[in-house]
């Protein structure tokens, strides 16, 4: 599925695979690029024989597309530094371990003064998921304008940028759409963005 302009759409099939348009461009978590079709099947049950691409096994092992997460839980939580300031939603983080602001089996996880200033721009630009934003001089951080692209993690989720359309789907109050994690392991809550369940689970893709 597309839009009337032409930009890639990714749509989530009823128990099946997300149905992906007019990607230009898709590559594993090492820059290596996966070949993309015009139009194309990603798995997201967690159990294709050929990852990423769908091989109809959702049919087979009792896959559910259903959301589980009470969304009117996930809120933004605002950390004030010397320098920074950093807005954290725990309900949306797909817990790649990417972010150097965090401080695991801490309260609070959040910490502004952690590292620089330049660090910690770094680190909440690289957040996958748009779990994580800052304000800085009194402004606050803007999503770029980057080229549409689906990344996919090795044992984890797909990530996508570039504004790319997910069709009929809600965002969380407040969360970005140019930037998101994809559950591709099929366990996650928060269906279809990945909550990281992937890790507690030991999801494995030998290919990806």
């Amino acid at each position: 599925m597309s839009d009337d302009s032409g930009k890639p759409t990714i749509k989530c099939s009823r128990n099946g695979p997300y149905l992906v348009t007019g990607m230009p461009r898709m590559e594993d978590a090492q820059g290596v690029e996966i070949p993309a079709e015009r139009m194309m099947a990603l798995c997201r049950c967690g159990g294709s024989s050929n990852k990423p691409f769908c091989d109809g096994t959702h049919t087979k092992n009792g896959f559910s597309g259903e959301t589980l997460a009470d969304q009117s839980k996930f809120r933004w939580d605002t950390y004030v530094g010397k320098e920074i300031t950093v807005h954290d939603n725990r309900g949306i983080c797909s817990h790649v371990g990417y972010c150097t602001v965090m401080r695991l089996n801490e309260q609070p996880w959040v910490d502004p003064d952690k590292g620089s200033v330049e660090q910690i721009v770094a680190s909440v630009e690289a957040c996958p998921s748009g779990a994580l934003r800052y304000t800085l001089n009194g402004k606050e951080y803007q999503d770029p304008d980057r080229a549409p692209r689906v990344t996919v993690f090795k044992n984890g989720p797909y990530q996508v940028q570039g504004s790319i359309e997910l069709v009929d789907v809600a965002f969380a109050k407040g969360a970005t759409k140019e930037h998101y994690a994809l559950c591709r392991c099929g366990s996650s809550k928060n269906k279809p963005f990945c909550d990281g369940t992937h890790e507690r689970i030991d999801f494995q893709d030998d290919a990806h």
